[in-house]
C-alpha cells in the first residue's frame, strides 16, 4: 500500500514542479490554475495522512512552517562582494578604458540591477539545502524556511548536482500593491517600497507571513562556475535557466564596446517603468571568466564588474507650504511641505530644505513647481524650481524671526549657516532631546520610541530627560491611557531601569552635546573614563586627543559651564545612573595598539570587519579607512587590493589576519 502511496506521491511532485518550472521559469504554463490546485490538494491530503513519505523537495512546503526564535549566522563559502556605483556615461567609458589596460578586446554581460536583495542558494545532489542573506558579505542569515516558500526558487534542480547559486529576492510592482492593499485594509503601516517591503519579509520569523507576501526570486550569479564547465559569464546564465532557475535571458545582453552598453542601458531605462519588477539600474560584468579571474577583486568590490546606476527619479510637485522644525539642539530648518508624489517606490510629501542659503540660492516659493527626487534613492529632496511655470502669485522665501514653537528670537552666528533657537526649555527641543536621549545608540531605552514619548510629554509626565526615570510615579494615570497596558507600563520601567548601567558613552551620546556624536562621545568616555573627569576638562586637553578638534572641545566646555546642564547632570547622578565608562569588550588596551592608526584591506576569513574595527578601537587603536605615512599597520586579508600595495610602496608595517587574531588573542 505504502509504495502505491509513494509513487503517487511522486507523481505529483513531479506534475506540480514542472507547472512550477513552466509558469515561472519558461513563461508557458500547459495546465489550467485549477488543475494545479487539484493536484495539490491531493498532494498534501497524502503528504497529511502518510508524513513519513513527505519529500524534503514537496511544493507544499511553500506555505510556510513553525516560527522560530531567531535566524542563525552564516558564513559564506566565497564572501558575497557588492559591486561599486557609478552614474553617468564617462564613467562607463573609463571603467571600459581601465579593464582594457589589463584584458585585450574584453566583452561584458549587460544585466537589469534588480531592487531586492541578495541571496545565497546551496543544493546538495540537486535539493535545495539552505537559502541565506548576504549580510554583510562574509556572514548572513539562515532564511531556509522563508525561502522555501518563494515559488520561484526551484526546491529541486534539472540535474543532480552539488552548487551554490546566487540571485536577487524581489518583491514584484503587482505583489507590492497587494501587499499594501491588505495592509491599508488592517490599518497597518504601508510598505515604502518594493526593496523594503522584501527585506522585510524574509526576516520573519514566522515564514507563513513569509508566504502570504509572495516574494520572487531572479538568479544571476554562481560562484565557482568552472566545477560546471562554464567559461563566461554568459555560459552561466544560460546553465541557471537549465537548471530550473528565472533569469533576466530576455534582457541580458553582451557588449563589445561603451558605446554598445551605453546603447543597452538606453534600451532599458526606456522599458524600465513596464517592468513587473523595480530595477535601480545596470550591473557590467566581465563576461570571459580567465579575463575575471586576471582581473581579481579589492577587498570590497570585484575588479571585474560595476553598477550603473540610473539618474535618479525627478517628479514634478506644488510646492503648498514652507514649514519650520526645531531639532534637539535648537537648530531650525525649513521644509517643503508638497502634494504628495510617488517617488522611487514610494508616496513622499515633504523633503528638507536644509537653510535658509539654500532656500535663497535655489530661490524657492511657495506656489513654485518644484522637481523632487530621492538622493541615493534614500532621501526625498527638492532637485529645482520649474521658474517657467511662475504665473506671478508665488510668494518668496523669508527666514522667520521667531522659533515657531516658543516664539523666542532666533540667532545665527557668524560662522554657520543655520539658524537656532537659544531657549533651552523650547518644548520642542524638549521633545527631541528626550527622544534622543531614549534612542537605540544613546541610552537604548527600549520601547520609549518617539510616539511614546510625545504622548508622555503631552500628559505632563516627562518634561525632561531625567523625569523618564520617575514614570513608575504615574502608573495609574498611564493606565488610563490608551495603548497602555499593565504589561507595557512594566516593560518601559524595565528598560529605563536597565539603562541605569549602561557605559559612560552611552550617557555622552544621549546628553545631546552639539558636535558630539556616538563615535566621539565613546572617544571622550575611553580617555576620561568617568564624567566628572570630562566635566574639569581644559580646552587644551581636550584637543590634544586624537579626532577632538576645536570646534568639538568648545562645545564640550559650553555644555558643562550652562548651570541648567549641571542640574540635569546632578538629577541623573542622585536617579543612579552610571557616570563611568565601562569596558564590556573583554579587550584592555595594549601597547601594540595605543594610539596606533591602522588600515584593513582584503577580505578577512575569520572575523568581520566591524568587528575587527571595534577590536582594534577597544585595544586603543584607531581604524582608518586610507593608508598614508601617518599610518602605523596595515592588516591584510584574502584578496588585498591597493591599500596592500601602497602599504609595500610606504614601508609600513603589514599584518596578515592570522598574525592580527595572534596579537589581539595572546
Amino acid at each position: 500500500m505504502n509504495d502505491k502511496i509513494k509513487k503517487r506521491i511522486d507523481e505529483l511532485i513531479e506534475i506540480l514542479n514542472k507547472a512550477s518550472k513552466e509558469y515561472y521559469v519558461l513563461d508557458n504554463p500547459t495546465i489550467t490554475d485549477q488543475e494545479y490546485d487539484d493536484y495539490y490538494s491531493e498532494l498534501l491530503r497524502l503528504e497529511e495522512a502518510y508524513p513519513s513519505l513527505k519529500r524534503e523537495d514537496s511544493p507544499t512546503l511553500r506555505v510556510g512552517g513553525e516560527a522560530i526564535s531567531k535566524f542563525e549566522k552564516v558564513t559564506h563559502k566565497t564572501p558575497m562582494l557588492s559591486f561599486d556605483d557609478i552614474f553617468n556615461e564617462e564613467e562607463i567609458i573609463a571603467f571600459d578604458e581601465r579593464i582594457k589596460k589589463t584584458i585585450k578586446n574584453p566583452t561584458y554581460t549587460v544585466e537589469p540591477k534588480m531592487d531586492g536583495l541578495s541571496g545565497s542558494l546551496i543544493y546538495e545532489k540537486g535539493i535545495l539545502v539552505r537559502v541565506a542573506t548576504r549580510g554583510d558579505g562574509v556572514v548572513g542569515e539562515n532564511i531556509t524556511a522563508n525561502g522555501k516558500t518563494i515559488k520561484s526558487i526551484p526546491l529541486r534542480l534539472n540535474k543532480d548536482i552539488d552548487i551554490e547559486v546566487r540571485g536577487e529576492i524581489y518583491m514584484s510592482k503587482s505583489s507590492f500593491a497587494k501587499a499594501n492593499k491588505e495592509r491599508e485594509l488592517n490599518k497597518e503601516p504601508l510598505f515604502a517600497n518594493p526593496r523594503n517591503a522584501a527585506a522585510g519579509s524574509v526576516r520573519q520569523l514566522d515564514s507563513k507571513i513569509t508566504a502570504k507576501r509572495n516574494l520572487d526570486f531572479m538568479a544571476y550569479f554562481i560562484p565557482n562556475p568552472r566545477d560546471y564547465g562554464i567559461k563566461t559569464q554568459e555560459e552561466s546564465l544560460k546553465f541557471l535557466k537549465e537548471l530550473g532557475f528565472v533569469t533576466n535571458y530576455k534582457l541580458n545582453t553582451v557588449a563589445d564596446t561603451a558605446k554598445e552598453i551605453i546603447k543597452d542601458i538606453e534600451k532599458l531605462a526606456s522599458i524600465r517603468k513596464e517592468l513587473p519588477y523595480e530595477i535601480d539600474g545596470v550591473v557590467l560584468k566581465v563576461n570571459n571568466l580567465d579575463d575575471e579571474e586576471k582581473l581579481g577583486t579589492t577587498a570590497r568590490v570585484p575588479r571585474w564588474g560595476i553598477a550603473y546606476k540610473f539618474p535618479a527619479e525627478e517628479v514634478l510637485t506644488t510646492l503648498k507650504e514652507i514649514k519650520f522644525t526645531v531639532g534637539r539642539t535648537g537648530k531650525i530648518t525649513p521644509n517643503a511641505i508638497f502634494s504628495p508624489v510617488h517617488v522611487a517606490g514610494s508616496l513622499i510629501s515633504k523633503a528638507t530644505l536644509h537653510n535658509e542659503d539654500y532656500c535663497l540660492a535655489k530661490d524657492i516659493r511657495v506656489g513654485d513647481t518644484i522637481s523632487i527626487r530621492k538622493a541615493g534613492d534614500v532621501i526625498p529632496e527638492v532637485v529645482r524650481v520649474i521658474t517657467e511655470r511662475r504665473n506671478g502669485t508665488e510668494k518668496k522665501f523669508k527666514m522667520i524671526e521667531n522659533c515657531p514653537i516658543c516664539n523666542s528670537r532666533i540667532i545665527r552666528k557668524e560662522t554657520e549657516s543655520d539658524y537656532y533657537c537659544p531657549n533651552n526649555m523650547c518644548p520642542a527641543r524638549k521633545i527631541e532631546n528626550i527622544i534622543h536621549f531614549a534612542s537605540r545608540d544613546a541610552m537604548n531605552i527600549d520601547g520609549m520610541g518617539e510616539s511614546v514619548i510625545e504622548d508622555l510629554y503631552n500628559e505632563g509626565f516627562i518634561t525632561n530627560i531625567t523625569d523618564i526615570y520617575d514614570i513608575d510615579k504615574y502608573q495609574e494615570e498611564l493606565i488610563n491611557l490608551e495603548g497602555y497596558g499593565k504589561k507595557k507600563i512594566e516593560n518601559l520601567k524595565i528598560a529605563t531601569e536597565k539603562s541605569k548601567s549602561n557605559s559612560l558613552e552611552k550617557l555622552l551620546f544621549g546628553l545631546g552635546i552639539r558636535n558630539v556624536g556616538a563615535k566621539t562621545a565613546k572617544i571622550l568616555a575611553k580617555n576620561y573614563k568617568t564624567l566628572d573627569n570630562l566635566m574639569n576638562a581644559t580646552l587644551e586637553e581636550l584637543t590634544s586627543i586624537n579626532d577632538i578638534g576645536e570646534i568639538i572641545a568648545k562645545s564640550i566646555i559650553d555644555y558643562f559651564k550652562d548651570e541648567e546642564n549641571i542640574k540635569i547632570i546632578n538629577k541623573l547622578k542622585e536617579l543612579g545612573i552610571n557616570m563611568n565608562y565601562i569596558n564590556n569588550s573583554g579587550y584592555e588596551e595594549k601597547d601594540e595598539f595605543k594610539g596606533k592608526t591602522f588600515v584593513l584591506t582584503g577580505t578577512l576569513i575569520n572575523i568581520t570587519r566591524d568587528k575587527a574595527s571595534e577590536i582594534i578601537e577597544n585595544l586603543g587603536g584607531k581604524v582608518s579607512s586610507s593608508v598614508s605615512s601617518k599610518t602605523s599597520v596595515v592588516i591584510v586579508g584574502a584578496s588585498p587590493g591597493s591599500k596592500y600595495d601602497k602599504a609595500l610602496e610606504l614601508g609600513i608595517p603589514i599584518w596578515k589576519e592570522e598574525e592580527f587574531i595572534n596579537k589581539i588573542e595572546k
